[in-house]
């Protein structure tokens, strides 16, 4: 499936929080405006949001449940991007040339799989 961005989205965190599947990461507050995130740090100190779903736990010393990378991706209104995975509101994208991070899913529209 594909969308076209509505408007141009820039990255807010240049490094921010990854880790691998059974890592240690420290989670803190959950965000009011995307209420299925929650601020973690990995073991390197990195920092981001982090949907619910890739952790066993909603606070203190949790352990990941899969991969995960907070990377945004930078983007402009017009461009289209393959969708690839949903979660809370934002899409995992993959751009044309193979870039892949997180947008949020009210910058979109969902064009199908056929051109936009």
């Amino acid at each position: 499936m594909h969308a076209v961005l509505l408007r141009d989205y820039r990255t807010q965190y240049r490094d921010p929080v990854r880790f691998a599947r059974g890592e240690r990461v420290t989670v803190g507050a959950r965000d009011t405006e995307w209420p299925e995130f929650l601020w973690a740090t990995d073991a390197a100190g990195r920092s981001g949001w982090v949907h619910q779903s890739y952790l066993d736990g909603d606070s203190g010393d949790v352990a990941a449940v899969r991969d995960y990378s907070a990377r945004e991706l930078d983007a402009d209104a017009g461009q289209r991007v393959r969708l690839i995975e949903q979660a809370g509101g934002w899409w995992w994208v993959e751009n044309a040339q193979g870039a892949q991070g997180w947008l949020p899913a009210r910058d979109l529209r969902v064009t199908g799989n056929d051109a936009a």
